[in-house]
């Protein structure tokens, strides 16, 4: 155990590399990268360190940062990184910390996925702890530059150890990630993860197969691949759950963003922060397990809850994927295609809208939808049941534009829209290391 934590030490050590200014001081007893990732203890360690480092740190601004600009979150502190991206518009600042936190933690994540899979065929380990390794890598890989790709116009798919890494629009960086995805199956698909890895890594918290497909799914949808996202989608075992586990050394990050100290950062809006045109039964399971009334509003005049769900225990999991939201993606899939099938998009809409027996609790449990048959009708069904289903979990910005949502003004503190970004500026830690970092997006 002693090694483990060592060996995760240095890996993130390593990984800070990325972010940090070029001053290099020697230590005679700091074990090199080539010495963590050259051991079987040493590899084992950073695969624990990359799920850790992702699902604390990194679920952390992956959910925070997109809640406040797109209302689902309300501010309830008076740091200004989180008065910043409330406040949004074209003068959010390029050192606010969430976007500055979101970008280089995500780069840690590839960085160090990329290590363990450049390194892992030079260790000597069981063909099935290798496949599970190497699998498990290119599915972190991925959803990091998925999470990316979700906040910001162009991003890096590769790091380079030079600080001048390449950018590509955000729909390449969707299509790398499904092909990490893909090539993660066929690792598996050629040898299945042995139970060394599952007792060292995933510890059977995460369904590795069942994630990767649920992946797949989600960025072939934002991709634009319809006919894909459909088939991963019905792929995916929903009986099947894959969570992140905490502990109290390592305590559910949005507990911590909300509960911990009495000093909460944020709350949750009302409505899940949806305009009043979007109305929920007053039964919708959902209200009840996410929101508790509070009938208070921040300093900004927004009106704002307490918050339930799987976010009010310090070592609650959190789940890596909601099983609903493949029966969302295969609703707005069908409606996508070249020839909508409202049929099946009804079909598997309703499976969300009445569903009471779902693996984490999250039951609507109302009637089927009798709304109009129509594509524009049924796509804002399912944006507004993606917004209850999915709440909290990253994906409010994207689903924000990608539904055609009102767009932002840029003009800063105009709380009464809906997002006030379309995505974030470049942080100045990697324009002023790496030149060739885009232009920021206008808003």
């Amino acid at each position: 155990m002693k090694n483990n934590i060592k060996y995760f030490i240095i890996c993130i050590s390593l990984s800070i590399g990325l972010a940090s200014c070029e001053t290099d001081f020697d230590n005679p007893n700091a074990a090199t990268e080539e010495q963590t990732f050259s051991s079987r203890e040493g590899i084992l360690a950073s695969a624990v360190g990359l799920q850790q480092l992702y699902s604390t740190t990194g679920v952390r601004w992956i959910v925070e940062t997109p809640a406040i600009t797109t209302r689902e979150g309300g501010i309830t502190t008076t740091f200004q990184n989180m008065i910043e991206l409330e406040d949004g518009g074209s003068a959010l600042p390029n050192f606010n910390s969430n976007v500055q936190g979101l970008w280089s933690t995500m780069l840690r994540v590839i960085k160090i996925a990329e290590d363990i899979e450049a390194n892992t065929a030079n260790i000597e380990l069981d063909a099935g702890t290798q496949s599970g390794l190497i699998a498990h890598a290119k599915l972190f890989k991925a959803m990091a530059i998925g999470s990316l790709a979700q906040n910001y116009e162009q991003v890096i798919i590769e790091t380079s150890n030079n600080n001048d890494a390449t950018f590509v629009s955000r729909n390449n960086a969707f299509l790398a990630a499904i092909t990490l995805l893909n090539e993660a199956s066929s690792q598996l698909a050629g040898n299945a993860a042995s139970d060394e890895f599952t007792n060292a890594i995933t510890l059977g918290n995460i369904d590795l197969e069942n994630t990767i497909l649920a992946m797949t799914a989600r960025y072939n949808l934002f991709a634009g691949n319809y006919d894909t996202a459909l088939a991963a989608a019905n792929s995916v075992d929903l009986t099947s759950t894959s969570v992140f586990a905490y502990d109290s050394q390592n305590l559910n990050p949005i507990w911590a963003r909300v509960f911990q100290n009495d000093a909460p950062n944020f709350k949750p809006r009302d409505n899940f922060g949806l305009p009043a045109a979007f109305t929920f039964d007053a039964a919708d399971g959902r209200l009840a397990f996410y929101l508790v009334t509070l009938d208070e509003t921040n300093q900004n005049g927004l009106p704002i809850e307490d918050l339930a769900g799987f976010f009010n225990v310090n070592t609650g999991s959190l789940p890596v994927y909601i099983p609903d939201e493949m029966n969302l993606i295969i609703a707005e899939a069908n409606l996508r295609q070249g020839t909508p099938n409202l049929g099946a998009a009804t079909t598997a809409l309703n499976e969300v809208l009445t569903d009471n027996d779902d693996q984490l609790g999250i039951n609507a449990n109302v009637a089927a939808y009798s709304g109009d048959n129509t594509v524009d009708a049924l796509l804002t069904e399912i944006y507004r049941n993606r917004r209850s289903e999915l709440f909290l979990t990253g994906m409010s910005l994207e689903d924000s534009r990608r539904f055609g949502r009102p767009e932002p003004s840029g003009t800063a503190m105009d709380y009464d829209e809906e997002r006030n970004r379309n995505f974030y500026p470049y942080p100045d830690l990697e324009r002023n290391s790496n030149p060739n970092t885009p232009a920021d997006p206008s808003i």
